[in-house]
């Protein structure tokens, strides 16, 4: 519309080159919200634009990139009358470090886990490596409360991080009106019912799944054994590679998918399999069959297998103080600065995207903790990809003790973590 006013000479501004101009234009003049704002702010201000007029709802999204002047507006009138130079218009300014200070708080805390010290110390060092962790336990444990808290033990996002995860927000609309940063890190809990475009992205028109809205942050998948199978194995290049490749005959795209994979699961379809609770009702084959669900391969790229038992009645009527958030969070952060000084990057790298060539040089074991990993490994079977696994895993604990080295009692912890792989 603005283009054939400027054809017919309604428009005349002498300033109209340096602008790029976005939004919905509809029938009764008003100028609606459109998705990725963010995505073509940051593309305008790269090709060497300086001016942006969009809806009003979008305005404070593309405020955030700070070579820009950013002007929003409700009408095509009000455009028009603007670019003119007939009414002014304030330009939009977001406080990038008020934002954060004021959006980037969580409404849970894990003061509010009564008991399960052991599943906590595995999620503290989940959260420390950036490692992939399964909880097994019956129902009512408390697994999905201590998975929607494993977000406020991670360190703050960046603003690098909050930029690329808030253009994915903004391509598929999830962003809100008058929102302008994701401040916390995303947390995506889908359904087991969930079809394979919904989870990994895709479409007629390619958009991201879950695994990319979950970047930077949490995929918290519950009752895993319940999603099919074949939805399962999509995840496991993902896991390695920290991206989605949707193929298509005009070509292929690539949507970030940089998380951290939770999983839940019941030892059994009764739930109740090891348990004193309630007896068990299921056959050996009835649990042999929903166990093996989850392939092998699969279980290969999920770092720490950890039981949750029920907490005691005394444990949940305790008035002792719990292990907070804050705690752990400090020795998450204090973790991740030793992990960025050996890895010496800036991009937030964790010790579980070491490569089996860092591995090696990274986590040399001592006699005893060789001795140790050799025997489980006879044990249990393990995999080389699980070598590595376990590698990692006891790098970070030595990192959470503050260790330069590897000790036998961190490799130790990090095999008990490998229950899976006898099971399977």
């Amino acid at each position: 519309a603005l283009g054939i006013l400027i054809g017919q000479g309604v428009l005349a501004g002498p300033n109209l080159k340096k602008f790029v101009i976005l939004g919905e234009l509809a029938l009764d003049g008003r100028v609606r919200p459109v998705n990725g704002v963010l995505n073509m702010a940051m593309t305008a201000a790269a090709k060497g634009f300086t001016q942006m007029l969009v809806p009003l709802e979008n305005a404070q999204e593309a405020a955030v990139v700070e070579q820009l002047e950013v002007y929003g507006v409700g009408s095509l009138t009000q455009a028009v009358a603007f670019l003119n130079g007939d009414v002014p218009l304030q330009t939009t300014c977001v406080d990038i470090d008020e934002l954060f200070t004021q959006a980037s708080t969580y409404d849970v805390e894990f003061a509010e886990v009564r008991g399960q010290e052991n599943v906590k110390r595995a999620l503290t060092i989940a959260a420390a490596g950036g490692h992939n962790i399964m909880m097994i336990g019956p129902p009512g444990a408390g697994k999905t409360m201590l998975a929607r808290r494993l977000a406020t033990i991670l360190p703050p996002l960046s603003l690098p991080e909050s930029l690329q995860t808030t253009c994915i927000y903004s391509s598929v609309g999830l962003l809100g009106d008058n929102s302008s940063l994701l401040a916390t890190r995303p947390v995506r809990t889908p359904h087991h019912s969930a079809s394979g475009p919904a989870l990994v992205g895709g479409g007629v028109n390619p958009r991201p799944g879950e695994l990319s809205l979950a970047h930077f942050g949490i995929l918290f998948l519950d009752e895993f054994a319940e999603f099919p199978r074949h939805i399962l194995e999509m995840i496991r290049q993902p896991l390695e590679d920290g991206f989605i490749a949707v193929s298509r005959a005009k070509g292929t795209i690539r949507f970030p998918a940089r998380f951290m994979l939770v999983a839940a699961m019941n030892p059994c379809p009764c739930g109740y399999f090891g348990t004193d609770i309630h007896r068990c009702k299921c056959s050996p084959r009835q649990i042999e069959r929903y166990i093996s669900k989850i392939s092998g391969p699969l279980v290969d790229r999920i770092d720490i297998h950890i039981d949750v038992t029920a907490v005691s009645f005394s444990k949940l009527r305790s008035k002792s103080k719990q292990l907070d958030s804050d705690a752990m969070r400090a020795d998450v952060i204090n973790a991740r600065h030793i992990q960025k000084q050996r890895f010496d990057q800036a991009d937030g790298r964790t010790n579980v995207a070491m490569t089996h060539k860092q591995v090696r040089k990274l986590c040399p074991l001592d006699s005893p903790s060789e001795m140790i990993l050799k025997q489980a490994m006879t044990e249990f079977g393990l995999s080389a990809r699980a070598h590595d696994k376990v590698c990692k895993v006891a790098r970070t604990i030595a990192d959470l003790a503050g260790k330069i080295n590897i000790a036998p009692e961190h490799i130790a912890e990090a095999v008990s973590y490998r229950k899976l792989d006898r099971r399977l």
